[in-house]
């Protein structure tokens, strides 16, 4: 109990524990409902995890940066090993048999000779994707260095970490996934340029 009767102070260690399980346990429904999981979803549910054991051993503000800069800096670096490694992930993401009609694109450009431009359109398309993780991190980065301020253990860095959290929406994660739609947009469109076929000829639906 506080000052003012009535009313009930939750420290700042249980105020976190509190506003991190809420995205926690969105992530756990949302895996049980639809028995779908990702990479990048996975160190999504990882990074939220981390912000609150980091939080709880009150490490400092720098050490919350560095680790809000880590989850999208991985993806980018996965990214691109998988580019080097001919196994790229986006390819697999944007170009996939639940998507689009994957052997009628393959035929025709078997028939065109221009599976090695279809090729290098991905790899240029993944590299922006790239770009959109590498700008996620250093925004990451910079936000949190500017917002972490206090304390660690303090209700003041549990207000800012909370504050962190609502802002990392709409500066970070807004602007990255217009460049993701803007590759998925161009990605389609240099398809169906290459093939002669309309999109909606390819895409798959459900019948």
């Amino acid at each position: 109990m506080n000052g003012t009767e009535g009313t009930f102070a939750l420290g700042p260690k249980l105020s976190l524990v509190i506003a991190v399980s809420f995205p926690l346990l969105y992530g756990v429904f949302h895996f049980i409902r639809s028995r779908q999981v990702n990479f990048i979803s996975v160190l999504g549910f990882v990074s939220v995890l981390l912000t609150g054991v980091f939080g709880l051993l009150e490490l400092n503000p720098l050490t919350m940066a560095i680790k809000e800069a880590s989850v999208p800096l991985i993806i980018a670096i996965v990214i691109l090993i998988s580019i080097r490694l001919g196994k790229n992930v986006v390819y697999s993401l944007f170009f996939n048999e639940d998507i689009i009609d994957i052997q009628r694109v393959y035929s025709v450009l078997e028939e065109r000779n221009s599976r090695q431009q279809f090729e290098a359109m991905f790899r240029k398309s993944s590299y922006w994707v790239v770009f959109s993780f590498l700008l996620s991190s250093v925004l990451n980065f910079t936000l949190a260095r500017i917002i972490l301020q206090s304390q660690p253990g303090t209700e003041e860095y549990t207000a800012e970490i909370g504050k962190l959290t609502g802002l990392s929406f709409p500066i970070i994660a807004v602007p990255c996934t217009i460049i993701l739609v803007a590759v998925m947009f161009y990605i389609f469109k240099q398809i169906t340029k290459m093939t002669d076929i309309p999109l909606e000829e390819l895409l798959k639906t459900d019948k």
